[in-house]
This record gives structure tokens, C-alpha cells and sequence, in this order.
């Protein structure tokens, strides 16, 4: 399990850098936010493909009759594929409204209301379109999110003399986006294998971002971009997404849902501490406290659902 949980610190580090890399492109590019999201998935897929392929080969191996579930793409039911189509929709939504958060707003409270909420939101909108119902140290927790959510936009408004609103926007629905996908996969309960979903949610989203880069002319920018802003792109595509992602599904495999749950928060805390620290993006007094608030929450509603949920299965 120790090794699991460290894969798991290590996924959240990995995804961390993200946004630090993401803010330099922006600094140092005409390389607008959608555009990056699109780069991000298409390096990615090729990566997630032999993952898939190498998962579909193992099923196919412990199943030889064939009665794996999902061992092949095209086994998958109409039924089974229009799930992880809206799990797509949602990837490109959230990829594209956090990394303009980013953009406007900031690395670090950007990744704390993106992340740190919604946890939050699945814990309470679970109840009525999934019929899992909320406990009171649920609600609280939620109130003390919203609360330490209000503190970071206050921190913020104290360090920059301005509130980004633009930026906390995009954050919150970021935020939203991600309630979204979280609630869609545990919805869909076909029990796809884990990367053959990632590489569908994925290739989805690409194909929805494309459309939209191509009528906003986010490619003009291509043309500008330096080897280093190319190593960049690289980066967050590989790194982060691909190896990140790997590590994570790699962790779960040994990790209770409710420890993982809990490492995971670690992310928006790596990302505070590293906008700190490369960017020296500061949240404050009031913003550090709103994020130790946050971050708190959401351990408390993560351990407080994942109870719940194995009281109603006992």
C-alpha cells in the first residue's frame, strides 16, 4: 500500500507542474489556452493508445474465452460508449476553462478552486442524482469549502489590489465542469478497463477542442513558437497527462479509495507551492488560510462519503 500511496504523491506532483509549465507557455508565447488543451490531448493519445492496447492484450490473456468486459474497442456497446462520449465532453471543457484560469488568473488559486471544490459539489449533488445521501459532517465540510473558497478570492484581492474576476470565474467553472465528469464516471458503471476509458475520454475531447481552435485561428501561433515552447507542449503531454496518469491507475490498484482520495488533494497544495516558489505568485495571509480551510474540507467530505457509501453497501 506504501507504494501505491507514494504513486499517487508522485501523479499529484506530476500534475502540479502543469499549470507552472502551462504559465510560462503563456508568458512566453502567442499560444492561447484552448489551443495548448488541444496539444495536451494529441500528444498524449499516442501514449494512452499503447497503454490501452498494452491492457486490452492482458485482458485478452486472462480472458480467453472472450468474456472480458470491454476487452476490445469494438465490443463496446452503443450503451456503454455514449457514457464515456459525455466523460470527453466534460475532459475538453475542463481543459480548456481551467487552463484559461490559469492564464487569467493564476497557477496556484486557479488549481485550488478548480480541484478543491468539487469533491466537495459530488459529495452533496450525489445525493439526489445518484441517490447517495449526504452526511451532516458532508454539509459542513461543503459550507467550510465555500467559506475557505471566499477567503482565497479575498487573499487574492489583497495581494493584487484587484479582483481577477475573470479568472475566478473560469476557476469556478473549471470546478463545475469536473463535478460533472466526476459524478459521469461514477455513473457509468459498464466497467470499461481504465485506459481504454482514459484513451476514449481523451480522443473525444480532442475531437471536440479541434472545431473550436480552428474557428478562434488558435493555430496563427504555431508558426511563432520557439523549440522551447515546443519542449513545453511536449511536457505537459507526456509527463504530467501520460506518465502522471499512469502512476495514478497504477497506485489505485493498491490503495483504498478513501486514502487515494486524500493523497489526490495533495495536487493543488504542490501547485500553491510551486507558484510560490518558480512564479512567486502570492496568496496571502487570508488566501493561505482560505486553502488550508479548503484542503481540509475536502479530506473531511472525501473520508465522510467514501464512509457512507460503504455503510449503504454493507
Amino acid at each position: 500500500m506504501i507504494r501505491g500511496v507514494l504513486l499517487i504523491a508522485l501523479a499529484a506532483l506530476l500534475w502540479a507542474t502543469t499549470s507552472i509549465v502551462a504559465k510560462f507557455l503563456f508568458g512566453g508565447s502567442n499560444l492561447a489556452p484552448l489551443t495548448l488543451a488541444f496539444l495536451r490531448l494529441v500528444v498524449a493519445l499516442p501514449f494512452f493508445w499503447v497503454l490501452m492496447r498494452r491492457e486490452q492484450r492482458q485482458l485478452c490473456r486472462d480472458n480467453p474465452h472472450g468474456n472480458a468486459v470491454g476487452s476490445s474497442l469494438r465490443s463496446l456497446s452503443l450503451k456503454a460508449l455514449l457514457p464515456l462520449a459525455a466523460l470527453g465532453l466534460f475532459q475538453a471543457l475542463y481543459q480548456g476553462s481551467y487552463l484559461v484560469a490559469v492564464d487569467l488568473s493564476g497557477a496556484g488559486i486557479a488549481t485550488l478552486i478548480s480541484l478543491c471544490l468539487p469533491p466537495v459539489f459530488v459529495a452533496i449533488l450525489a445525493a439526489p442524482l445518484l441517490g447517495e445521501r449526504p452526511t451532516l459532517t458532508t454539509l459542513v465540510a461543503a459550507i467550510a469549502a465555500v467559506f475557505g473558497t471566499g477567503m482565497l478570492v479575498l487573499g487574492d484581492i489583497d495581494t493584487t489590489g484587484t479582483l481577477r474576476l475573470a479568472g475566478i470565474l473560469m476557476s469556478l467553472l473549471a470546478a463545475a465542469v469536473y463535478t460533472g465528469f466526476t459524478l459521469t464516471s461514477r455513473y457509468n458503471s459498464v466497467g470499461t478497463p481504465a485506459f481504454t476509458t482514459a484513451f476514449i475520454c481523451f480522443f473525444t475531447a480532442a475531437l471536440l477542442l479541434l472545431p473550436v481552435v480552428l474557428l478562434t485561428g488558435g493555430f496563427a501561433a504555431l508558426q511563432t513558437m520557439a523549440l522551447k515552447h515546443w519542449l513545453m507542449v511536449c511536457y505537459i503531454g507526456v509527463v504530467p497527462t501520460g506518465i502522471g496518469y499512469l502512476m495514478f491507475f497504477t497506485g489505485i490498484k493498491s490503495t483504498p479509495a478513501t486514502l487515494s482520495s486524500i493523497v489526490v488533494t495533495l495536487e493543488p497544495l504542490f501547485v500553491a507551492l510551486l507558484a510560490w516558489l518558480i512564479l512567486g505568485e502570492m496568496l496571502g495571509t487570508v488566501g493561505v488560510a482560505g486553502a488550508i480551510v479548503l484542503v481540509v474540507a475536502v479530506i473531511v467530505a472525501s473520508r465522510s462519503n467514501t464512509a457512507a457509501g460503504a455503510n449503504q453497501n454493507g
